[in-house]
């Protein structure tokens, strides 16, 4: 089966990131649908106003989706921060996780978000069980996303493939649940992501910035490269290594 291109590609691509500049800049390619952010990411771009920062964000890239999480650990505290959230566009979906750091589950909460009209992406998706539940709770609702960690249970070990395809399969029967292949790691889950159907994959802007050379190199062209790389990398640093001379001449 020949590999896909950019232009073959179903999945929506989205970034993940909170650099403003970054964000713009994606924006103005024509294969990017969207931009997902989290409190991590704003920790490391700085970001201490959140509102004000969002605010620009959305005034920024105004066409783009772009989901804002809530950072409370308190339930109610969490339903207010979401409702702030919504305020800020049209384009806004509210980012709640799974549970609260005790363990608590927000599928009731995220039931009531979502039957008020707010756009919810339901984070930190880690099994089926969870999956069917998030399922449940906003089946019927305002559109919605639910963010799977694909990534994030391959670096334990854990086979990622059947908890996608259960999210992806439990999502098409619905009108309203789209699926995120999230915590990206390489490339070449752009390519699982789109041959499974899911609907959008977040990942960040260097992996992204990849996705131009798909299907443009074969095997053996990557094989002669790589050889190429290694020697000139060789010539370049100026190995050298002694060897009698009649070796050499074998």
């Amino acid at each position: 089966m020949p590999a896909p291109t950019l232009d073959t590609l179903k999945v929506k691509l989205f970034t993940d990131g909170a650099d403003k500049a970054q964000i713009v800049e994606m924006a103005r390619q024509p294969w990017i649908a969207g931009f997902t952010t989290n409190p991590s990411l704003l920790k490391k771009a700085g970001v201490s106003d959140y509102e004000s920062y969002a605010r620009d964000l959305v005034a920024a890239v105004p066409n783009y989706h772009i989901s804002f999480e809530v950072f409370s650990d308190d339930i109610p505290e969490m339903v207010a921060q979401a409702r702030v959230i919504n305020s800020w566009g049209k384009n806004v979906y509210v980012k709640l996780p799974v549970t609260t750091t005790r363990g608590e589950p927000l599928f009731d909460t995220v039931r009531a978000l979502s039957r008020d009209g707010i756009k919810v992406n339901f984070t930190a998706i880690f099994t089926s069980e969870q999956v069917a539940s998030a399922m449940q709770a906003l089946d019927g609702g305002a559109p919605a996303i639910v963010s799977v960690f694909a990534g994030r249970l391959a670096d334990f070990g854990i086979d990622y493939r059947p908890i996608m395809q259960d999210a992806i399969a439990r999502a098409r029967k619905t009108k309203t649940i789209e699926i995120i292949w999230a915590s990206t790691r390489e490339v070449f889950n752009v390519v699982e992501a789109d041959a499974m159907g899911c609907h959008i994959i977040t990942a960040p802007a260097d992996i992204l910035k990849k996705l131009s050379a798909l299907g443009t190199k074969t095997g053996a062209e990557l094989s002669l490269g790589a050889v190429k790389s290694f020697r000139e990398d060789a010539l370049s640093a100026g190995l050298k290594l002694a060897v009698p001379a009649a070796r050499a001449a074998e």
